[in-house]
């Protein structure tokens, strides 16, 4: 298989689970998340262990689908 198809893969599934885990995350305040009614629950003593492993998941999500664009640049540019 073509190295330029296997990334251009990775990174749409990349950027598909990036979607979805940005949309898993408890909304912060003073955003989008307010409008919708987001802004009403407050978190009494920092975050939980779900959504401490879920920022962990979107960081190396992140890292993956960053790669790719770096890589799928190198590639295109030779």
């Amino acid at each position: 298989m073509n190295a330029e198809l296997i990334l251009t893969v990775l990174l749409l599934m990349a950027s598909i689970l990036m979607i979805l885990l940005v949309l898993l995350h408890k909304g912060r305040g003073g955003g989008l998340s307010d409008m919708f009614g987001g802004g009403v629950s407050s978190s009494l003593g920092g975050s939980s262990v779900a959504e401490r492993n879920l920022d962990r998941f979107t960081v190396g999500t992140g890292v993956i689908w960053f790669a790719c664009v770096i890589a799928l640049g190198l590639l295109k540019a030779y």
